[in-house]
């Protein structure tokens, strides 16, 4: 049982790529009145996803 816990935590928190783009969508949105602004957001999110997400493999 407790393997099973231990994948569904894994599955749903660590290794979900759409939390982790809707958790910078959600950021992206939030400052989108601007062009530059959210473009910018947008740069510096998938910047740091995309040095995170392959380090923390």
């Amino acid at each position: 049982m407790e393997h099973y816990i231990s994948l569904f935590v894994k599955a749903v928190f660590i290794e979900n790529m759409a939390l982790s783009f809707f958790l910078g969508m959600c950021t992206f949105l939030a400052v989108s009145k601007k062009v530059s602004t959210a473009f910018g957001l947008g740069i510096a999110v998938t910047f740091v996803l995309g040095i995170a997400v392959p380090v923390n493999q």
